[in-house]
């Protein structure tokens, strides 16, 4: 599946607007488009589709603002006010702050307090099952993540504090969860940051400055599916465990955080450096879908994907490294676009020999800091969040009924 071109030539912008190539260079100069030469015919000039998609936005809220609602619930403007996360321009920004900088020296308990507008920039305070129930629920069910879903309901039901939604008693309650999901990853109550403990549970101590800033690089991204269920929970008001669960359900879906377990598939088909290749355009050529690339936010590729692969790099792993990279390249090459968030988690756990399932296990881990912000800023707001559908299907059936029964008695009159 090939990506979309990132830049339209002038007649494909001024046809996709419907105006005249004078006033696409009007707009050009009004700062509304972005333009540059392309490269080897200095004469041209190419324009970023993401501008004219953008101005075609407005256009078709202006001409018909039912119809531009529902495209702006798919990848559309966004549908809430926030002040948690920026994408702007290509880069991912936490309350102002830059994220990959962030990701140099911040832990995700920074993080949460920035997202949380935690005062005291502390969230020390935890509360985790006691190591009976973990070894309980690991019975029951070996997937971490599994064993998480199970355990929020229980510790909410002991927690006096899961339906205090006043801001402190949230951050509070967000700790706890954060801490909960923490000791059924590894297995056992921690008090040290969460990459540290992730480290010392997947006896991989040289991992935990990649851990910690993929935590970091994981932790929120403004309006997406997860992060849009944390907030329709909180909007009715369900507690930040509830909040969780949902956001957790979404999360694991194959089109969100489960990506990350089509692209380890990937992995394992291709095997080895040499048949990274051959593996991509078998799958082209039977139509099938290459996880792990491109991004509708980031035209120009996904910084935090980046940003992993440098880590991954850095890693003591020559051998991991070139399959890593054979696969990048084919598929880049193939598909013309760059990986995104969940190639770089999966490139991070080959390299440092992570347990399977941990891309998944590290985006939802740190995600949850970022639902419990949604879930705070939602509380509140204190909407009720609540679309209308506009209904497609067939005619009540009264409706039908009653026309015919007029219908009849017309015939009749007659």
């Amino acid at each position: 599946m090939r990506a979309e071109p990132r830049y339209w030539t002038a007649a494909e912008a001024a046809a996709a607007l419907g105006v005249s190539r004078a006033t696409l260079y009007a707009y050009t100069s009004r700062g509304q488009l972005r333009s540059e030469p392309v490269p080897g015919r200095t004469r041209e000039r190419r324009y970023y589709r993401e501008d004219i998609e953008r101005l075609q936005e407005r256009r078709d809220t202006r001409r018909d603002p039912a119809k531009a609602a529902a495209r702006g619930l798919h990848w559309g403007s966004p549908v809430l006010d926030s002040s948690i996360t920026l994408i702007q321009n290509g880069a991912l920004y936490y309350r102002g702050r830059d994220v990959l900088k962030l990701a140099e020296t911040a832990a995700l308990e920074q993080v949460a307090a920035l997202l949380w507008e935690e005062p005291s920039e502390s969230l020390t305070i935890f509360h985790a099952p006691a190591q009976r129930q973990l070894s309980r629920l690991q019975g029951i069910a070996p997937d971490p993540l599994t064993r998480f879903q199970m355990a929020l309901p229980l510790a909410a039901a002991s927690d006096p504090a899961a339906h205090d939604l006043r801001p402190a008693a949230v951050r509070q309650t967000g700790a706890r969860i954060v801490r909960l999901f923490l000791a059924v990853i590894a297995g056992a109550e921690s008090a040290l940051p969460a990459h540290n403990a992730l480290a010392a549970a997947w006896t991989r101590p040289l991992a935990a400055p990649a851990l910690r800033a993929a935590l970091v690089l994981c932790a929120d991204h403004e309006l997406n599916a997860s992060a849009f269920t944390a907030r329709c929970a909180a909007s009715a008001g369900a507690s930040p465990y509830d909040v969780v669960s949902a956001a957790l359900a979404t999360l694991r879906g194959s089109r969100h955080g489960g990506a990350s377990e089509r692209v380890a598939a990937l992995f394992a088909e291709a095997g080895s450096p040499e048949r990274a290749r051959a593996t991509i355009l078998n799958r082209m050529r039977r139509g099938e879908d290459l996880p792990g690339f491109s991004h509708p936010l980031y035209p120009a590729g996904d910084p935090r994907a980046a940003l992993l692969l440098r880590l991954a790099q850095a890693a003591d792993n020559r051998a991991g490294w070139r399959f890593v990279r054979s696969l990048w390249k084919a598929a880049s090459a193939a598909l013309q676009d760059q990986p995104n968030l969940d190639f770089g988690l999966v490139a991070l756990a080959r390299m440092y020999r992570l347990p399977p399932g941990a891309p998944l296990l590290l985006f939802a881990l740190a995600r949850t800091t970022g639902w419990i912000a949604h879930a705070l800023e939602q509380y509140a707001a204190g909407d009720l969040i609540r679309p209308r559908a506009r209904y497609t299907g067939p005619p009540p059936q009264e409706a039908l009924a009653y026309r015919g029964a007029a219908r009849g008695s017309i015939i009749r009159s007659r």
